[in-house]
């Protein structure tokens, strides 16, 4: 991914806590004629220096089987992102986007194993079903069974991971709260998203 060095982010933790924030993913290989890609939920898991992308898809979606072909692939991960404005800064400019994009490459493993399968599932359930009420547990044991022959599990290994966080690093300070201000007047989500990465981002000009 080409990154300009004022965008880029190096600091591990930060993009850890980024991925976490952020596991709806985009799966990328190839299938020796062209890219395959697939959106998938994803679950980051760190073993002391090393990082781990645990993953499932249906079956029937037959993106699993070029994994065998590629002994890297690519998953990439989007934050919040949205348009500013040029007449939100104090000199004449051009339109532009920020964003935040994380890609994590990895060498992918296919999860025979059951068990392995299982408790990757319910890491995920019992991350998102807070209630408590539908678990992996309480489920019929027969329908369990039956849905984990439906899906592919996987593992990637992580061995290189590139993130570019382009918040108007290089504007000044008086525009970069323009923008932060300009941005939390809007109605919508992703524009808060943005707005709140830059102020941690740059905290001084936002306070």
């Amino acid at each position: 991914m080409y990154i300009p060095k004022l965008y880029r982010e190096e600091d591990r933790g930060k993009i850890l806590e980024f991925l976490h924030h952020n596991d709806f993913a985009v799966l990328v290989t190839y299938d020796g004629e062209k890219p395959v890609a697939s959106h998938l939920l994803m679950e980051i898991v760190e073993e002391g220096e090393k990082i781990f992308v645990n993953g499932h898809m249906s079956k029937a979606n037959l993106h699993w089987k070029t994994f065998e072909k590629n002994p890297e692939v690519l998953a990439i991960f989007h934050g919040a992102h949205t348009y500013i404005s040029p007449t939100w800064y104090n000199h004449v400019n051009v339109p532009t986007w920020n964003y935040q994009s994380v890609h994590v490459y990895g060498k992918p493993r296919l999860i025979a194993e059951r068990d392995e399968a299982y408790q990757l599932l319910k890491r995920l359930i019992d991350r998102y079903e807070t209630n408590g009420r539908y678990t992996m547990e309480t489920l019929p044991q027969d329908f369990v069974e039956k849905e984990m022959k439906g899906i592919v599990a996987f593992q990637i290994e992580v061995t290189r991971i590139e993130a570019n966080y382009k918040l108007s690093q290089n504007r000044d300070d008086e525009d970069y709260g323009n923008i932060v201000s300009h941005l939390e007047e809007r109605t919508d989500e992703l524009s808060h998203g943005v707005a709140e990465a830059m102020s941690r981002q740059r905290p001084s000009t936002t306070n």
